[in-house]
Parts: structure tokens; sequence; C-alpha cells
């Protein structure tokens, strides 16, 4: 069945779509002033809340499911059977199945990173964990599935597991690590991964150079600590790590994680407690915590990241960072100036869509996957 459809309807009257028509247009305003529009395409309609994608070749993609499974989506939009030799998921809550990424070598080596909340192995708890696999010649099954890390310590916790995998230019792993909501101050602590962005080669190792190698008390995969839950995470064209994570009730960041730099969390933030009032001291800084590039308040509850390379849609695009809505079910289009945000523009607004994330593909189109059941899987195409 082929799931990817082309039915183009106006954008004047500015409809609601509860499950989105096949196709729509969307209008901007490019750089040399002149008008462009751009059509999205639902290539699928039936995903199980979809959290994460990775393209595999230019035209299909595997995407991962909350529940625990993965589903290889072909070019023209239909599904495979969900693919066997996955690993056991603690799916409940905001826990699951919730990234994916192809090894930067897949054409060769098939290999690929999920990463999932990891249940203990005895007793209550769970933990966000990373692991690799190869996808199997008939792309049937995950073969020779091994976790690289597990964070620790394990806690029983259904939330703020962060979750998402960047491989590096030089090709090292990033993952990001919730605090898990009740374990708030563990952020500012070392001796847990707890509010951390960890770094590890690819066999799992640590890199010789992670800032806190060899200190003591301090566990060596940590890269930055001082965050909360972060759900986007991408290389951006600086060549470094560019993540966004939940602030309580307002203080939303995107922050540009460093070696051994601490982001505050929960001492400084620009949100509140859940029903009003500081957090802590009611600080928004102090020395030695670094300050966000950007927040929003109110919260816009952010998921998924990426940043756009390609010029298909324009030069008014180009260098724009995407950044999905799950709370106001938009797409956040920002511009990027001297590492600073100086305009955002909602997109998808008449959708009504959660936006979990966001994905270009090696054709340079944008992809996005909506929170749902049934989720979607978008495409946005510049039209001419």
């Amino acid at each position: 069945m082929n799931a990817c459809d082309s039915r183009t309807v106006s954008n004047a009257r500015k409809p609601r779509w509860p499950l989105l028509a096949a196709a729509f247009l969307l209008a901007h305003v490019a750089a040399d002033g002149h008008a462009q529009t751009v059509r999205v395409e639902v290539i699928s309609r039936q995903l199980d809340h979809p959290w994460g994608l990775t393209f595999i070749d230019k035209g299909r993609m595997l995407v991962a499911e909350k529940a625990g499974a993965m589903r290889l989506v072909q070019a023209d939009g239909s599904l495979g059977t969900p693919l066997s030799g996955l690993p056991r998921v603690d799916a409940g809550g905001q826990g699951g199945l919730l990234d994916v990424l192809a090894d930067s070598g897949f054409a060769r080596n098939r290999l690929v990173y999920l990463c999932f909340s990891e249940p203990a192995a005895n007793g209550p708890g769970n933990s966000t964990a990373l692991a690799v696999a190869r996808l199997s010649d008939d792309d049937r099954r995950l073969e020779n599935l091994r976790v690289l890390f597990s964070q620790r310590p394990k806690f029983a916790s259904n939330h703020h597991f962060g979750c998402r995998i960047v491989e590096s230019p030089d090709g090292r792993l990033f993952l990001t690590l919730g605090e898990r909501f009740r374990r708030m101050q563990d952020a500012q602590a070392l001796d847990n991964h707890h509010g951390k962005v960890v770094r590890i080669n690819k066999d799992g190792t640590v890199p010789a150079d992670n800032p806190f190698v060899g200190k003591a008390g301090a566990l060596p995969e940590i890269w930055s600590y001082g965050h909360r839950n972060s759900q986007g995470a991408a290389i951006g064209p600086d060549g470094r790590l560019w993540t966004h994570e939940h602030g309580p009730q307002g203080g939303d960041e995107i922050n540009r994680p460093e070696a051994g730099r601490n982001y505050g969390w929960p001492v400084i933030t620009y949100g509140e407690n859940y029903g009003g009032g500081p957090i802590g001291a009611g600080l928004t800084e102090k020395a030695g915590m670094e300050q966000p590039l950007h927040y929003w308040t109110p919260s816009i509850a952010p998921s998924g990241m990426a940043f756009l390379r390609s010029d298909r849609y324009g030069r008014a695009w180009q260098g724009s960072l995407f950044v999905g809505s799950l709370k106001f079910r938009y797409l956040d289009r920002l511009e990027i100036r001297d590492g600073r945000v100086v305009k955002e523009e909602k997109l998808l607004q008449d959708a009504g869509q959660r936006i979990r994330d966001v994905r270009e593909g090696p054709d340079g189109l944008l992809y996005v996957l909506t929170d749902a059941s049934p989720g979607q899987l978008l495409r946005l195409v510049p039209e001419s």
C-alpha cells in the first residue's frame, strides 16, 4: 500500500487538520522578498507514537515507536513489519524506544544505534541506555545487539529519560540524559549520570579527552552537566553539539554543551515550579554556570532538533534550526546569527499535531514525526 499522498489544498482558509489532509501549503517570504510556498506531504499515517527517525539510504528510513517497535519506511511510504531483535523496553509514561540513528558508515557496516528506557535486571527501576546492532541484509531484524552505555543509577520513574543520539564529526557518540524528575539535584553531582550529556566511543569505551577522565568522584562518560530533560540534539553548522531541554513551567532552553561546563539545573532556571513559585532560590544566573543561548517562556515543550544545511527551500531557511513543539503543536523555525536566535517562525500550526521529531533527509528536505496513534510522517516539499 502506498501511504504517500499528494493532494494539495489552499492555505487561504487556514483549516485545522485533525489527522492532516494528504498535503497542504505553507507560505513564507524569502530573503529576497518573494513569497514561497511549501507543500506538506503525508508519507505515512500508520505509526504508533513515533519518537525518532533515521535515514538508511536516500529514500528509506527507520522509525522508532515509543512502545518498543521499530519500522522500516519505504520511499513510497509503505511500512514493513516491525523488526525483530529489539531490546526489552520499559515503555511507560515518557519511557520507551526513543531514538534511532544510522551510523555514518551504514552503507558499509549496516550499524544502527538506538536509545531506550532500560528496565533493571532485578527489581524496580529503569534508566536510559544506548545500544548498537546490525540491520540484517533482508531488513527484517536487528542482529548482535549490544548495550554500549547504561545510565547510572537505575531509578523507579517514568519521567525525564532525555535520550537523543548524535554522532559527532570525529566519530564519537553524544547521548542526552534526563535527570529523572524527582532526582533533579543529581544534575549538579558528577557521581551519577542524571541530567548529563555523555560522550563515548562507538565501542562503548570512554574517550581519553573527556573532561572528567581521571577525576575522583566523577563518572568519566560525562561531557556536560546541569541539564534537565534534553529531547533534542544536533550537530550545528559550526561542527559543535547543540541541544535543547525542557524547563519546568517556562524556561525551555537551547544550549551548546561544551566539555566540562555546568548548565545550571536546578540552581538556575527561567522556569518556575508547576503551580507557581520559584525553584530553589529563584536564581536565573550564577557564577560558574552557563546561560542558555535561547529560552522559551512559557514552555513550548520542545522535542526533536535539526539544522537545515540544504538550499532546497531558498536562502531564507538555509542554516535555520528547526524544533518541534509538543505543547503548542507547531514546528519552530529559528534563524541563528552569531550564535544567537534572531527570529522565530511557527510552521504547521494548522496541523494541530504534537511535533515529536524533525530531521533533514539526504534529499535536503525536512521530515517531521507527529506524536500520536496513529502518528504521521510528514515531508515538507518546496513549491517553485
